[in-house]
């Protein structure tokens, strides 16, 4: 049976049309995905200078609620738009942060704020609240 060779063209649609299409779809799906904003408000480095234990707020999009997170980060690095929280208030408040010693951190969390996550350790850090 003879083979025959598939035009150069042909070959240009079937590889380039779907490359296109799915550039296409996610550049429209990341337009309808609300980018968030991180602000930091405090950053306490650990005594071993192992983390720095940051204190943040995130806001995704228009209706997101008034919250307070804290979360571990690598020292002097920004804290990323999806950082893993270790624990979360739906508050603004201040968290009066402050490491106990290389293997606990101390936070105050507000007593009429719905908590949202609460997590004993983290990283190996045992988390104390107040």
């Amino acid at each position: 049976m003879p083979q025959t060779k598939m035009p150069p063209a042909v070959l240009l649609i079937l590889t380039a049309g779907p490359a296109l299409a799915i550039g296409m779809t996610l550049w429209i799906v990341n337009d309808l995905v609300p980018a968030c904003d991180v602000t930091e408000h405090q950053r306490l480095a650990a005594p071993d200078g192992q983390f720095d234990l940051v204190t943040f707020s995130r806001q995704c999009g228009d209706s997101t609620d008034a919250n307070m997170q804290a979360a571990l980060v690598p020292p002097d690095e920004p804290v990323p738009f999806d950082a893993a929280s270790f624990v979360s208030v739906g508050a603004e408040a201040n968290l009066q942060p402050r490491w106990e010693g290389p293997d606990s951190v101390e936070l105050t969390l507000p007593q009429d704020a719905e908590i949202y996550r609460r997590d004993e350790t983290v990283a190996g850090i045992n988390v104390l609240y107040r």
